[in-house]
């Protein structure tokens, strides 16, 4: 699989770790990376990341190029991706955040990609795409929505615990850590409460979640309803579910069901958000944090970390729409 990785940001940062260091990743070229920013100082903040500290091995700069542990990677610096020639990519990862709307999501194909990706939400995508809930919607779709992590959180969930238990309502909070749409100081936004400083206040908010959701899902709608609150941590975030099932729920069973997902972990362990910093499971559920009201209703904690968990699943999906052509 051959992939160009555009936008150079949290998420793009994110998934060259993971496909540089990870051995079972080791079949894809990174084929170019393009981003407007300086390469000096996209190179420095791939090397010492705040999150996941420094980069385990040598980062050198050259003439548009990122060397990384003596792998060179084309580096370009374009707004516009149809200036290039991008005939024998596979998937533009696409991750600017500037995709929504059809003119500039669809500029990788318009240069001769076969596939995009998209990194987040997008009205712009023929269709929107979470692992272990709906991956069988892709068809031959050429622009793909990777949805939100939250939604990457909740909907393999909520699609596990209809199919074995019935779902007859619900309602999820997202506990989510602060990002880079929330200001360090007070300041104005699309909204009055994510105008405050973001990393000193706990900040009640929507989430994409609740519209993406029933897209990915259509069987949800009117039956959950989802609600954020954004906190002072820099990553790793949470759901806090309340289900009400139609059929009674023995909780090795719910284990079973959930391992079988593929992309939902369990841990038994009082753990707190940092130890779940790096896992690239979509969701982890705490078992000690779940409880069991009556035979019907179950209350679920489950941890997320937003950009590494995310991430993984973006290469997950982007080897699917890779591997239609083969």
């Amino acid at each position: 699989m051959r992939i160009l990785i555009n936008g150079f940001g949290r998420i793009g940062r994110t998934l060259l770790r993971q496909l540089l260091r990870d051995p079972q990743h080791a079949d894809v070229e990174i084929a170019a990376i393009n981003d407007v920013a300086a390469l000096d100082i996209c190179a420095y903040l791939f090397q010492y990341d705040s999150v996941f500290g420094p980069y385990p091995g040598r980062v050198e700069t050259g003439p548009q190029m990122l060397t990384i542990d003596g792998q060179p990677i084309p580096f370009t610096q374009s707004a516009d991706l149809t200036v290039f020639d991008l005939s024998g990519i596979d998937v533009v990862l696409e991750c600017t955040g500037a995709a929504g709307t059809r003119a500039v999501a669809e500029r990788g194909l318009k240069a001769g990609a076969a596939t995009v990706l998209i990194s987040g939400p997008s009205e712009a995508a023929d269709v929107t795409v979470v692992r272990g809930a709906n991956e069988e919607a892709m068809g031959q779709a050429r622009i793909v929505s990777n949805a939100s992590c939250t939604t990457n959180a909740i909907a393999p969930l909520l699609r596990c615990v209809d199919a074995r238990f019935g779902l007859q309502h619900g309602h999820i909070t997202t506990i989510h850590c602060y990002t880079g749409s929330q200001p360090l100081v007070d300041s104005p936004r699309d909204s009055f409460a994510r105008s405050r400083a973001g990393a000193i206040s706990m900040v009640p908010t929507t989430t994409s979640a609740a519209r993406q959701l029933t897209r990915i899902l259509p069987a949800m709608e009117g039956r959950v309803s989802v609600s954020a609150v954004r906190v002072p941590a820099i990553s790793v975030s949470a759901i806090d579910a309340v289900l009400q099932l139609t059929k009674p729920v023995e909780l090795a069973a719910l284990w079973d069901a959930l391992k079988a997902t593929g992309v939902i972990g369990l841990t038994e362990e009082p753990l707190v958000s940092v130890d779940l910093r790096g896992r690239p499971d979509s969701l982890v559920v705490a078992v000690p944090e779940t409880e069991r009201l009556g035979a019907q209703q179950l209350r679920l904690l489950g941890w997320y970390d937003n950009e590494w968990g995310f991430s993984a699943r973006m290469i997950d999906i982007a080897r699917q729409m890779a591997a239609r052509a083969g």
